[in-house]
């Protein structure tokens, strides 16, 4: 479980260098000899304040809109789209770095030799170390979520080895940097405007032997043994005054020695990453990989070579980000996670939510990190407020909604001026699909019983907004396929649509999950009804003159075939309208969907390919899945592992780890499934702590791509179903429970909470 190197990172060449974090603070850590960089990022250093942008024209344009898309007059309606739809002004706020930290060191001029530069991710610590001349230096980094800051540790086997000078910088849009004692350096700043956010960073360096002190804004550091630089950064968009807070944590934790914020940072850490555990192995396979740097690993592939202990750690270094970067009480995850070198930073480092930050979510269930799953939901309850004005003034609807993006301050006016995508009003709508998947996993009644008004509200918007087609269907109107653009048999193009099968998919899902929790919760039957009768008239979805599925209401040709968005395909992933068991004819119909993607150059960004791979696991088809993840690994993967967009965005690491885990274990059918799409070279293995809808941790090991044996620890007290294929048989305690039905392959018995089964 380690990223390792043996050369420092190129300073200027961000992509090669290794993440930290604890949540909020984060940091890259390139591991120069001479002069050491870390790059920093606070995950509310955003730019600007709150605004209003909803465009207050809308509502009287809204109808003429629409009916300048009935009547087929694609470029005029968007033409006013452009003007009447649009936010105003245009964009939402952006995320920025936070700064650097830059040290230069003073060694002697001799050879270096053995080094090694590495990210830890069993414990969440990253290091270098290499020697100089007849001395050893090491260096030791992490960033502790219990005392919120992060911890440099600076040692060598001799004494008086360690100078430096260290500088605390910031590209620009800083106010002050000082020297507020001899050990310490402070930079802050306001950002955008009179109601943007105010920021500090702090830096304390304790140094062991030798002299340590400040000249002007620098720290110098002569002849220590060893030194520890303690580092944090607050800002005010929680309430706290930025610098009392930065002073406080950084007294607090060295009242603490540094051994024991270490220990309690990696007990911390391990209570998260340690519940998955993850073997593949294929009976051909060297076990020698490992002593290989990972960057040598990742070209391996490139050039077709064989690594399976590569994937697993990829695997478990997607469950690293999500820690590192989503903790409860924090920000979710970003484009970016949370490391972002630029000031303006690409699509501005927000959330984007016709696919991306969803994405950043897909592991957290099924790969044993609910919890971290909670920035995502508070943000929800942000968007809120503003989603309900957005609703009101642009479409005078109840309800909220969001378009494609929303921001630090849940901004859901429209976001850019880009026809593909601006116009898209079901950000809310997926984002709020994640509150039941929470409940599906956990059967957490309280959690449900807390967030079906957030639910509920989400689907009002489109109690009033779907109008009737031709059809008699109730559809969006005006929306969009998510960058999508398509072609009309007289060569026209256009993006404005009506009813795109995403958005009738989404909404099915959202009222479906709204129907089933006002059954639960025995409330609101009134509303159940109207959404009872409202899905019926969503269209579904349909198979076009390719033998795909229809992306459009009409069956359009797509100006680009190859397009890195499949939103046709939402049925099938992440939702289950489309399933090999229920709905065969549709599922051949989004194997062909997919193929005639690829066969188009389908798959060329990052999250692209991590969606593909989800999609052929949900079809089941292993070989196909694990020749995408390959393809993720040789060409949408940097040197550090990160995913490439490009430039980086986060959502391919985390859409890969999920999709490897859907390759192993399934339960969105009502049933659980072992390797339903294990693929051949994965022909041994043995996975623990996957989690299955129902409140189910699962372990298992398989030969011969076979379960041999699967334990099952209950956590809700549900039913368990099993889907295989042979007479499986439960076990608890050592007694025989539930049966066997051979008709429908499904193996059902009664669990009590926390009581484990094992099954074989």
């Amino acid at each position: 479980m380690k990223l390792w190197y043996d050369k420092p990172a190129s300073l200027e060449n961000w992509n090669e260098a290794l993440p930290v974090g604890n949540g909020s603070l984060g940091a890259m850590i390139f591991g120069g000899i001479e002069k050491e960089r870390f790059q920093l990022n606070e995950e509310t250093v955003w730019d600007g304040g709150p605004r209003d942008r909803n465009n207050k024209d809308s509502l009287e344009y809204l109808p003429k809109i629409r009916k300048l898309l009935f009547d087929g007059n694609i470029k005029e309606a968007e033409k006013l789209t452009a003007i009447a739809m649009a936010g105003t002004p245009e964009d939402q706020r952006h995320y920025e770095s936070l700064g650097d930290i830059f040290i230069d060191f003073e060694h002697e001029k001799q050879e270096i030799c053995n080094y090694e530069r590495f990210l830890d991710i069993s414990n969440a610590v990253a290091g270098v170390k290499y020697s100089c001349g007849d001395v050893e230096f090491i260096r030791e980094v992490f960033i502790s979520a219990v005392d919120k800051v992060m911890v440099i540790k600076l040692d060598a086997d001799k004494s008086k080895s360690l100078s430096f000078m260290l500088t605390l910088n910031r590209e620009r849009y800083f106010d002050y940097i000082y020297a507020n004692a001899k050990d310490s350096v402070t930079l802050k700043g306001k950002s955008g405007s009179d109601k943007g956010i105010s920021f500090c960073s702090m830096v304390k360096v304790v140094a062991d032997g030798g002299n340590a002190y400040s000249i002007g804004n620098k720290l110098v550091v002569e002849k220590a043994d060893k030194v520890t630089i303690y580092m944090t950064a607050r800002t005010d968009y929680y309430g706290d005054e930025p610098e009392a807070w930065c002073k406080n944590t950084i007294r607090e934790a060295i009242n603490k020695s540094c051994e024991q914020i270490k220990y309690d940072h990696i007990a911390d850490y391990n209570r998260l990453f340690n519940r998955v555990k993850l073997t593949l192995k294929d009976y051909n396979s060297e076990d020698q990989l490992s002593l290989i740097p990972t960057d040598v690993r990742l070209k391996k592939i490139q050039e077709g070579e064989t690594d399976l202990d590569l994937i697993c750690l990829y695997f478990q270094y997607g469950r690293y980000l999500l820690i590192s970067c989503s903790r409860p009480g924090t920000l979710p995850a970003n484009l970016q996670g949370i490391w972002n070198k630029d000031m303006m930073s690409p699509w501005g480092c927000k959330f984007t939510i016709n696919i991306n930050t969803e994405m950043n979510y897909w592991p957290a269930e099924t790969c044993n990190l609910s919890e971290l799953h909670m920035p995502l939901f508070d943000h929800i309850e942000r968007m809120r407020e503003p989603g309900r004005i957005t609703a009101q003034k642009m479409y005078n609807c109840r309800g909220f909604m969001c378009h494609h993006n929303t921001d630090i301050w849940g901004d859901t006016a429209p976001q850019d001026l880009w026809m593909p995508a601006t116009q898209w009003p079901m950000g809310a709508a997926w984002l709020c699909l994640h509150l039941w998947e929470h409940y599906e996993f956990t059967k957490d009644y309280n959690f449900l019983s807390r967030t079906y008004d957030t639910m509920r509200e989400a689907a009002l918007f489109f109690v009033d907004f779907l109008i009737e087609n031709n059809k008699g269907q109730l559809v969006t109107c005006p929306s969009v396929s998510p960058e999508n653009t398509y072609s009309l048999p007289n060569g026209q193009t256009g993006c404005i649509c009506i009813g795109p099968s995403m958005d009738s998919q989404i909404i099915h899902a959202l009222f479906s999950n709204c129907i089933e929790a006002s059954k639960l919760l025995q409330t609101d039957l009134e509303f159940r009804g109207k959404l009872e009768e409202l899905i019926e008239r969503l269209p579904k979805p349909t198979i076009g003159k390719y033998g795909q599925i229809q992306e459009w209401a009409e069956d359009y040709d797509e100006v680009e075939p190859g397009h890195r968005h499949i939103s046709q395909l939402f049925a099938l992933h992440p939702s289950n309208q489309i399933t090999l068991k229920d709905t065969p004819e549709l599922a051949r119909a989004a194997k062909k969907t997919i193929e005639r993607r690829l066969s188009y150059g389908g798959g060329h960004t990052g999250w692209s390919r991590a969606w593909i791979i989800n999609m052929w696991a949900r079809l089941e088809e292993g070989d196909l899945a694990y020749k995408n993840i390959e393809a993720l690994l040789s060409k949408s993967t940097l040197p550090n592992l990160l995913d490439n967009h490009p430039p980086f965005q986060i959502d391919g690491n985390f859409g890969g780890s999920a999709g490897i885990a859907e390759m192993l274990l399934q339960s969105h059918t009502g049933f659980i499934k072992f390797l339903p799409a294990i693929p051949k070279a994965w022909s041994k293995g043995e996975v623990s702590g996957l989690c299955a809808r129902g409140g189910f941790e699962v372990d298992f090991t398989w030969e011969e791509g076979k379960v041999v044996k699967a334990s099952i620890l209950s956590k809700a007290g549900e039913t368990c179903r099993i889907y295989f294929e042979g007479n499986l048989k439960a076990y608890n305690n050592g007694e025989v429970v539930g049966s066997y039905n051979e008709e429908t392959s499904l193996l059902t018995f009664e669990t009590k909470i926390g009581e484990r089964y094992e099954v074989y």
